[in-house]
């Protein structure tokens, strides 16, 4: 007769279940983890998607090697387009560096404001001096002219493309006449000002010639300091003739000529034989588009004034 079979351990249904249980419950932290995981990185991949359209997000970071700093003044200079306030904290930012071998404000400008001009050639004459060691040259791209030339004088050299245009030193002060229009269509202006000179050159009222003398006396003026700034920024280099401060534009071959640039040059090429440091960080500061849109709706409102207030003079 056989053994008799052995018994089965007691309670063995419940070890089994237990053990199921476990394993179920390590299986869902398992699962939790690895979805929490994933929403962390969507949600750390949204931010930084987030970050870099407000322009928040600085690619140059801290630099660790000798390097050329890079900043674009690229558009119209204006309060609401390429400030002086961003291209001089950009100028700050590289001359600051202690890594920074040298400085090349890169230019694509037709001009603009004289007064954001004038603040941002200012700023390079300061931090010139300041960092001594430190060279600022201006490259041009497609064009350098009027507001744009007046930043650029402020630099040690100005490189160009022989197909740049480079020049364009003058003011002007645009708008439009409608008193004709207005006659024809049976339309009265009704100008209420405060002031005999409030009304300033408005354009749907008959040319004051007390007015006209006056702003071209202004523009006059204006003009003027932009000379001098050229004259002092290029020195004994500038080939002065009677067109030179006529407000003609020349291409980049005949300004080297004429002495309102210096040679024929690229970023690449004066950051590796001039500056000698191929390494390029970009300093340009970007506003985001919060900024953006604050910055214009200011403007805007700031626009409901006079026309003359509207018009102001432009270095263009």
């Amino acid at each position: 007769m056989s053994e008799p079979e052995k018994s089965a351990p007691p309670n063995w249904e419940r070890d089994v279940l237990e053990k199921l249980a476990l394993s179920a419950v390590q299986e869902q932290r398992r699962s939790r983890h690895w979805s929490i995981l994933f929403k962390t990185l969507g949600f750390l991949y949204l931010f930084i998607v987030l970050f870099l359209a407000a322009g928040w997000f600085r690619t140059d970071g801290v630099s660790i090697t000798a390097h050329t700093a890079l900043i674009d003044l690229q558009g119209v200079i204006a309060a609401d387009q390429t400030s002086a306030d961003s291209v001089i904290s950009s100028l700050q930012g590289a001359f600051e560096d202690k890594k920074t071998r040298g400085v090349i404000l890169r230019i694509n400008s037709p001009g603009g404001s004289p007064v954001q001009a004038g603040q941002i050639y200012d700023e390079i004459k300061r931090l010139r001096a300041l960092h001594p060691k430190v060279p600022l040259y201006a490259v041009v791209d497609d064009i350098c002219a009027s507001g744009g030339y007046y930043v650029a004088v402020g630099a040690d050299k100005i490189f160009v493309d022989k197909a740049s245009l480079v020049g364009s030193i003058g003011v002007l002060m645009d708008g439009f006449g409608f008193t004709e229009t207005m006659q024809k269509l049976g339309v009265e202006r009704r100008l209420l000002t405060a002031g005999e000179n409030k009304g300033f050159l408005d354009p749907f009222s008959p040319v004051d010639p007390e007015q006209q003398a006056f702003a071209k006396q202004m523009l006059e003026e204006i003009h003027g300091q932009f000379i001098a700034v050229v004259r002092e920024g290029r020195g004994t280099r500038l080939k002065e003739t009677p067109e030179t401060f006529s407000g003609l534009v020349w291409s980049g071959e005949k300004s080297i000529q004429l002495g309102l640039a210096d040679a024929y040059g690229s970023v690449e090429s004066v950051a590796r034989d001039v500056i000698k440091a191929k390494d390029i960080v970009d300093y340009t500061q970007r506003p985001g588009l919060a900024e953006r849109l604050a910055s214009r709706l200011g403007t805007s409102m700031a626009k409901a004034w006079t026309p003359f207030e509207q018009a102001g003079a432009t270095l263009r």
